[in-house]
């Protein structure tokens, strides 16, 4: 139950600073795999690194999105930032 209360103060605190960390990998597949790390279940696939961040990137200001929609994040809205690690 704590893993879980750490993981929504950890989400909360990445939307309220709106900065991310993409993190990206070749699958034994072929297909690229990008994940936005504050944001648990954000990941997303391409053809290439470059279209899965895009893909990533969109799924995570969806997130966003959603989430100030429902009340489950702050509106104070700034800058927000995507870090590639």
């Amino acid at each position: 139950m704590d893993s879980q209360l750490g993981n929504v103060t950890n989400v909360a605190n990445a939307i309220s600073n709106m900065k991310f960390t993409i993190e990206y990998e070749r699958e034994e597949d072929g297909r690229w795999i990008a994940e936005v790390v504050e944001l648990p279940g954000a990941m997303a696939y391409g053809k290439s690194p470059d279209e899965a961040m895009a893909h990533a990137k969109a799924l995570a200001l969806h997130t966003i999105a959603d989430r100030l929609e429902h009340g489950e994040a702050e509106a104070r809205l700034g800058e927000v930032t995507f870090l590639t690690a």
